[in-house]
C-alpha cells in the first residue's frame, strides 16, 4: 500500500486549518501537505505536526495563495529578483516545517524567454538549496490558463536539462488526464523523474476511487514498481472529507 498524504488545502476544510493535521492523522494518512501555509504561524504548524507525529510532505513556492495572487513567476521574464526573494522566504518555511518537497510554480508566461527564465531560476534554486527536494508540476491550461509548464514532456526536458539530484517532477493524475488523456502512459514516461504523486478522480476531481479511473489498480502498480514516495489526495470531496475516505482503505 502506498504512503498516503492528505492535501490540507483541499481536505478537511470543515475544520480550522490547524485541526486538519490531527484529522488527517486520525483518518490514517501518513503525511500532510499544504499549498500555501504562509498565513499561519510556522511554529504553530510545527507544534501540531509534532503532536500528531505527521511529516509535512510538500508546500508551494511562491508564498501568495489562490485568492487573487499570481500562480508563481519562476518562468516570468523580468521577475527574477522577486523569484529570488520569495524563494528564500519559501525555503525558510519549508525548512522550519520539515517539508520534504518544495514545489516551484512557473506562473503565466510563454515562449523561449520564459523557458530560459525558468531554467535560470531553477539553476539558482537547486544551487541555493542542495539539501532541499524541489519539484515542478505540469498543470493543465484549462485549470490554469496560460500557465507556462503545461506539458509533461516539457517538464521532463527541464528536469533533465537542469540535471540536479534535488529537482524532480510532481505527477498529478488529474492534470495528466487533462493534458494527455493517458494517465498510465504518461506515468510510464515520467516515473523515472517523479518524486511526488498527487491523485484525484479524472472526471470531477473528486475522490480517487474506482469510477472513471481505477485507482486501487494504480496504487497496486505503484507498489509493484517500487515507488516509495507519497501519494497525496488533492481532490474536492463530493460530500464531507470523512465520508469519502474509503479510497484509502482500497489502496
Amino acid at each position: 500500500m502506498p504512503k498516503f498524504c492528505a492535501n490540507l488545502t483541499w481536505l478537511f476544510t470543515e475544520r480550522p486549518f490547524i485541526e486538519r493535521i490531527g484529522a488527517a492523522a486520525e483518518a490514517g494518512f501518513d503525511a500532510v501537505e499544504v499549498l500555501f501555509p504562509y498565513d499561519t504561524n510556522a511554529q504553530e504548524i510545527v507544534n501540531a505536526l509534532s503532536l500528531h507525529q505527521m511529516p509535512m510532505a510538500l508546500i508551494n513556492c511562491p508564498p501568495p495563495n489562490y485568492t487573487g495572487g499570481d500562480q508563481g513567476w519562476a518562468a516570468v521574464p523580468g521577475l527574477e529578483a522577486r523569484f529570488e526573494r520569495d524563494f528564500a522566504r519559501a525555503l525558510r518555511y519549508a525548512r522550519t516545517l520539515g517539508a520534504k518537497h518544495l514545489h516551484i510554480m512557473s506562473g503565466v508566461a510563454e515562449g523561449a524567454d520564459a523557458k530560459a527564465t525558468l531554467l535560470r531560476n531553477l539553476r539558482c534554486a537547486v544551487a541555493e538549496a542542495p539539501d532541499q527536494s524541489l519539484t515542478i508540476e505540469p498543470i493543465n491550461s484549462e485549470t490554469m490558463p496560460g500557465y507556462f509548464l503545461s506539458e509533461f514532456d516539457l517538464g521532463r526536458e527541464i528536469v533533465e536539462t537542469i540535471a540536479a539530484p534535488n529537482l524532480r517532477l510532481q505527477f498529478d493524475t488529474f492534470h495528466a488526464a487533462k493534458i494527455t488523456g493517458d494517465v498510465l502512459g504518461t506515468w510510464a514516461r515520467m516515473r523515472e523523474v517523479t518524486a511526488h504523486v498527487q491523485v484525484a478522480q479524472i472526471t470531477d476531481r473528486g475522490e480517487p476511487d474506482r469510477q472513471a479511473f481505477d485507482y486501487p489498480a494504480f496504487f497496486d502498480q505503484l507498489d509493484a514498481e517500487g515507488y516509495s514516495g507519497w501519494v497525496s489526495g488533492e481532490y474536492k470531496p463530493r460530500r464531507t472529507t470523512e465520508e469519502g475516505l474509503g479510497w484509502i482503505m482500497q489502496g
